[in-house]
Parts: structure tokens; C-alpha cells; sequence
């Protein structure tokens, strides 16, 4: 006899949420295997399926029985057990009654800590058939359901009303009944094509029945890459190419059975409209797919996914075109009304719209972002006044009505605006420029002005709010002040901005004047965003001694400390690396214990042996030879040369006592050590790197 079989759950409901869908099937199947270990039935494959009606899960060769095991209790100490004539005490008696049995029929057992009475038992393994149903009823219960909601005179709560409910194991239904459906071997097809209960023979029969007698493909992958390929092959067709949306194509995954692709289209004279206010009009309100020619435009051609194979697919095309047409044209109406007006005509209205009430409003905050924009472009090589302009205009598109319906759309239109009103192309960019990056690892501005006004934004932003006291603490971070801080981050970073940081944050205080507590804060936003650099650096594989060894230096510019990074790896790789960075480990905690300040000058008439003289010349050459290296940042090459450092500095500590009686000699060795631990630091603390 076969100690395995086949298992098949399925549940069947109404449409479940299609944004969920796919997250409801991982949690299940995660849920339900976590049910099977727990209850020691072995298994092998398991299967997820995840369809607009149904959440079902196949597992192959689950164990028809638990395994028997063999159940130790400890009870008391025997010591404790019996009295000195060796009657049973009263633990003894109720440890024996609480396992049914009486105290002579226990068992010994003896440990290190000494003898302990014993009760054994053999426990026979349960059928399957009845663990299954709590396993699943479990698994249904943990579900990530926001909010569980009741059918009809039921008790039973569920994210949608449940209409059915398959539980073979084997050939053999499992007794039972789960949110009030009976099991049951039968399942239901599609809702139109197979709408009659179709009988499932075999858990391994599962998703071919469904698929050649109920028109529904079960799989969600399967399902998901045949519309893939449907779209792309309609999209051929028509001669264009289909960019799909993986979320998009997600969500039409979870709203279809029986994927049929239906080609459509729109009037031309609406791609007069920014195309991509129709694309997001297509997306996220009927879930078509747009498609654009060979040179990337948009065609007035979309794909929608039908969930119906009709007889007559004209209609289906005829009535999307028809749906899609009003929000088309409401699209055009809004950028008509729009181009009645120059991006400059909102600026007064910007007066009316609060950004926090402490730091003013709207336009308070363009007034400084467009100051602070003007001394970046100046820093990096900017066109001033441009910057000044594109700062002063570039929250004006969010008074728009084209942004007022689609808000993703800011920044994108005020693009378009500024070429409309005829605005210099880069300050049309810098509008859309301005909100980059817009999520973690999104593209950065590329213009000089994109980049003035995008980092004066995030630095005015993080500044001002912590500048009112409303600093993140621990997961609360209402205005994504890491989210700015990290923008800003990457932006000095990957674009090599030699802009002196400290002057940056000073200069945006200026900006805030008196509506921030200026006291410590430009000190407080650094140490803030050094952390979040941190981060960066952690998730590039840069190990935290090698952040510290420059984060202690204080660079005074994002660049500036890539450049150093990059120096102290490249220096771990020598053979001296290691015996440097313990020698100025050493030196650091020498100087530190000495509780003095260390004299400025080193007098060589105070040496009292040749490693003195040695290591003083050679640190007097090193720092001659590294001068126009550090000039130069050249900071590889600089701790590559003071490698060359390593014997005198050994030589030095092997025959040199540097806290000597004479206070003369002991400052002056001091000296000579704070001369040489000056040339490291000048590019990192090397000290850092030992852990």
C-alpha cells in the first residue's frame, strides 16, 4: 500500500482583488507548507496556482500519515520522588497521574545534573485526512486581508465569497468543510465558456482539465508570459512594439482566465496631447497597452486583454474605443486650457499653497530653491540665472490641470510647458529634471540645471525640516527626509560634483533665515547625511572600516570622498597595509592617552637613537613628495608612498620607548608621531581599518 499521494486544494470565490492576487497565492502556499512541516507529512513539488476565482496549490507525494514517535516526559529529581523508606512522594504520584499511569511503571533517567524519573510513550501518527483541513484553515487565516468581509447569512469571512472548495488527497475527497464550502472533487471553468462544475480525477489532472474543459489557464506564470507573448505578437502586427509594464502586466494577469488579445485605436488628433498623459490615461484607467513605432513614438494604437475568446471580437474592440475616447479627450481638453496660460502666469498662485507652516508656502520654498540653485549652478559650472529661473518655475506645472488629474505627471508637464511658452530646452528638462531621482536607483538629472535645481530642493527640504525640530525617528519620516537625503547623495556622488558640502548646507541656511533654529544644525544634517552615505557605500560592498577611515577625515565634498574611498581600497591591497594601519592605531591611542596637546615642532637634537633620526628624515621626504600628490588628489598615490613608511615605523617601535621619564624627549617623540599620523590623515584615518 502507497504511504503518499497526490494533494490538491483549491478554493474557489468571486474575483479576488487583482493587486493582491499574486501576493494572496505566495502567502497561501508559503502558509500551507509551514502547516505541513509543522505536522511532520513529508512531501516533494509544490505547485501555486492563482487565477481571477480561485487560490490553489498542488503538492506531489504528500505522506498519507503522520510517523509515529516516541514521546519523553521528564518528571521529578528522584530525590525528590520518594521519601527515605522509598514511598513515592507527592510529585512523584502527580507526575505519574498526569501521564495515566502509576510511579512504579515509569522509567530512570540519569544526566549530568543527576536522576530524573521518566515517562515513555509511543505515539501513533495521525491520518493525514484529518490534519489536512486545520493545516488549510490556518493558512487561509494568516492571509495579508486588510479587511475580511461576510456573504449572504454566513458567518465566514473572507477577502471575497467563497463559492466552492476542492481537497483531494489522492483520489480520495478530504472531509471536510472550510468557510462554509463543503469539499468537494469538482471544480468550476470560466465563468461564460464552462460555467457547469467540471470533476477533477487526480490532483495531477488539475490545471489540463481546467485548461482543456473549464477555459481557464490556473498558472499565473503561464497565463502572465502567454499574454506577454499575445501583446507582443498583436503589437507586431500592427507594426509597432509594445512597452509592457511589469506591474500592468501583473495586475491583467490577476483580472483574466482565458487571455484573448483585442487590438484597438484612437484618434489621431489626440497624440497632439503629451503622450505620456494618454499612456498613464491607458494604464492605469481601462489597463491597455500602448504601443509606439520604430522611433519610439506613440501610436494611436493599444492592446487590450479580454477575458472572453468572443465569436464576434469587433464588438469587444468597438466598445473599448468607445470607453477610452471621453478620458482621451479629457486629456486634450486640459492641456488646451493649460496652454491658455505660461508657466510663469502661476507663480502668484504658488503664494496660496502651504508647504509646511513654520517654513511658508509654496512659493517661499521657490523663492529659496531657485537662491540656493543659483549658487550650485555657480559651484559647478552652471548658467546662474537659468538655474534662479528654472527654481523659481519648477513647482509651477503642479497648478496645472493636467497635473490636477494625473499627478504623475508633474515635472513631465511642466517640460512640455516650458517648450510651449518657449523656455531655453535646458529649462524645460530641469522641469522634469527636478524631481529625479523618483525612486531608489531612478535616473538622475543630467543638465547643469537639472541638477542645481534638483539638489537644492532635497538640501532645502531636509534643512529646513530639521531646522523646525521635525527630524525622522525611527520608522516615522512624514516628508522622506532620507528619501531627499539619499537623492542628494547620489546626485554629488554619480555626478562628480566637487561642491564643498559644509558651504552647501551653510548657504541653504542662509536661504531658511529665521524660520529655523540654526544653532548646530548644519552640523546635525552632515552626521544625517554621512549615515545615509554609509548606506550607500554598505550596499557597493565597501566594508565599514573603509567608510570610517574616511568619514573621520570630514571631506568637504561628496566627490572628495568617492576619490578617498577609492584610495584606502586600493591601499588595503598592500603587503604594508596592514602593519600601517596597526602602527597608527597605536600612534592614534598613544596621542590620546597623552592627555596633553603635542608640541607643533620636532627638535632632532633631542634624539637619542638612530630610528628617531630615520623615521624623522623619512617622514620630512614623504612630505615633500606627497605635496603636489595631495594638490592633485592623488590620494592612491599618496598612501602608496607612504607604504614605503613600514620598516622605519617598525624599526621605530621596536627600539624606541616613546613615554619616556624625560618630559623633553617624550614630547618630542609625541611630536615626531603627530607628524607622522598627519601624513595619513591628510587622505584617511588608516587606524580605522583595523577592526
Amino acid at each position: 500500500m502507497a504511504d503518499s499521494a497526490d494533494l490538491l486544494f483549491e478554493l474557489g470565490t468571486e474575483e479576488l482583488p487583482p493587486v493582491a492576487l499574486k501576493r494572496l497565492s505566495d502567502a497561501f502556499t508559503r502558509e500551507f507548507v509551514a502547516g505541513l512541516q509543522r505536522a511532520n507529512l513529508t512531501f516533494n513539488e509544490v505547485k501555486a496556482y492563482a487565477a481571477p476565482r480561485r487560490l490553489a496549490i498542488t503538492v506531489s507525494e504528500c505522506s498519507l500519515q503522520q510517523p509515529d514517535r516516541e514521546i519523553e516526559r521528564r518528571g521529578p529529581a528522584v530525590q525528590a520522588a520518594f521519601d527515605k523508606e522509598g514511598n513515592p512522594s507527592k510529585a512523584a504520584e502527580g507526575f505519574a497521574r498526569s501521564c495515566g499511569t502509576t510511579v512504579d511503571q515509569l522509567d530512570r533517567i540519569k544526566t549530568e545534573k543527576g536522576e530524573w524519573l521518566m515517562f515513555q510513550i509511543q505515539e501513533t501518527g495521525k491520518p493525514a485526512a484529518e490534519l489536512l483541513p486545520e493545516i488549510a484553515e490556518n493558512a487561509l487565516n494568516k492571509l495579508p486581508i486588510p479587511k475580511r468581509m461576510r456573504w449572504g447569512d454566513s458567518d465566514a469571512q473572507f477577502v471575497r465569497p467563497v463559492h466552492w472548495l476542492l481537497f483531494l488527497h489522492g483520489d480520495t475527497v478530504v472531509d471536510c468543510t472550510i468557510l462554509e464550502a463543503k469539499a468537494d472533487r469538482y471544480t468550476q471553468g470560466h465563468r461564460f465558456h464552462s460555467p457547469d462544475n467540471i470533476e477533477i480525477s487526480s490532483p495531477a489532472s488539475y490545471a489540463e482539465t481546467l485548461s482543456t474543459k473549464g477555459y481557464v489557464i490556473a498558472d499565473f506564470e503561464t497565463r502572465r508570459e502567454q499574454i506577454r507573448s499575445q501583446v507582443i505578437s498583436t503589437a507586431e502586427d500592427l507594426g509597432g512594439r509594445a512597452e509592457i509594464d511589469e506591474e500592468l502586466l501583473d495586475e491583467v494577469t490577476a483580472l483574466v482566465e482565458w487571455p484573448v488579445p483585442i487590438a484597438a485605436g484612437f484618434e489621431e488628433r489626440f497624440l497632439e496631447v503629451p503622450h505620456e498623459a494618454l499612456i498613464l490615461t491607458m494604464k492605469k484607467n481601462q489597463k491597455y497597452f500602448h504601443l509606439v513605432d520604430s522611433d519610439g513614438n506613440l501610436m494611436n494604437h493599444f492592446i487590450t486583454i479580454a477575458n472572453v475568446d468572443s465569436s464576434n471580437p469587433d464588438v469587444i474592440k468597438a466598445g473599448n474605443e468607445r470607453v477610452v475616447r471621453p478620458r482621451l479627450a479629457d486629456a486634450m481638453f486640459f492641456w488646451q486650457q493649460d496652454g491658455k496660460k505660461r508657466l510663469e502666469d502661476h507663480i502668484e498662485s504658488l503664494k496660496s499653497v502651504v508647504f509646511q507652516q513654520k517654513l511658508g508656502s509654496i512659493y517661499d520654498k521657490s523663492t529659496r530653491v531657485s537662491a540656493l540653485a543659483g549658487f550650485i549652478a555657480d559651484k559647478i559650472g552652471g548658467d546662474v540665472e537659468l538655474a534662479k529661473r528654472a527654481g523659481m518655475l519648477s513647482r509651477c506645472d503642479l497648478m496645472t490641470e493636467m497635473v490636477y488629474e494625473f499627478p504623475e505627471m508633474q515635472g513631465i508637464m511642466g517640460r512640455y510647458q516650458a517648450g510651449r511658452d518657449g523656455e531655453p530646452t535646458e529649462l524645460g528638462t530641469a522641469m522634469d529634471e527636478f524631481y529625479m531621482p523618483r525612486f531608489s536607483g531612478g535616473q538622475l538629472p543630467e543638465s547643469m540645471t537639472g541638477i542645481a535645481i534638483s539638489l537644492a530642493e532635497k538640501i532645502d527640504t531636509v534643512l529646513g525640516i530639521f531646522g523646525i525640530g521635525q527630524k525622522p525617528t525611527g520608522d516615522k519620516d512624514p516628508f522622506g527626509l532620507r528619501r531627499s537625503a539619499l537623492g542628494a547623495l547620489r546626485i554629488m556622488q554619480e555626478r562628480n560634483l566637487d561642491i564643498a558640502f559644509h558651504e552647501l548646507l551653510t548657504q541653504a541656511v542662509r536661504e531658511l533665515g529665521d524660520r529655523v533654529e540654526s544653532y548646530d544644525l548644519v552640523e546635525e544634517v552632515y552626521d544625517f547625511m554621512l549615515e545615509r552615505l554609509k548606506g550607500i557605500y554598505l550596499d557597493k560592498g565597501i566594508s565599514i572600516n573603509v567608510f570610517e577611515a574616511v568619514a573621520s577625515v570630514k571631506p568637504d565634498s561628496i566627490a572628495d570622498f568617492d576619490r578617498r574611498i577609492n584610495a584606502v581600497i586600493s591601499f588595503e591591497k598592500l603587503a604594508e597595509a596592514e602593519s600601517l594601519a596597526a602602527a597608527n592605531k597605536r600612534i592614534h591611542n598613544i596621542l590620546k592617552k597623552a592627555g596633553q596637546p603635542v608640541q607643533n615642532g620636532v627638535d632632532a637634537g633631542l634624539f637619542e637613537g638612530d630610528e628617531e633620526r630615520a623615521l624623522f628624515e623619512k617622514i620630512a621626504a614623504k612630505s615633500e613628495q606627497i605635496a603636489p600628490m595631495m594638490q592633485q588628489f592623488g590620494y592612491e598615490e599618496t598612501l602608496v608612498s607612504l607604504a614605503d613608511l613600514r620598516d622605519s615605523v617598525d624599526h621605530f617601535f621596536d627600539k624606541v620607548m616613546v613615554m619616556a621619564d624625560d618630559e623633553a624627549i617624550r614630547n618630542n617623540r609625541l611630536a615626531l608621531l603627530n607628524r607622522l599620523y598627519g601624513l595619513f590623515i591628510g587622505v584617511a584615518d588608516i587606524s580605522k581599518l583595523q577592526s
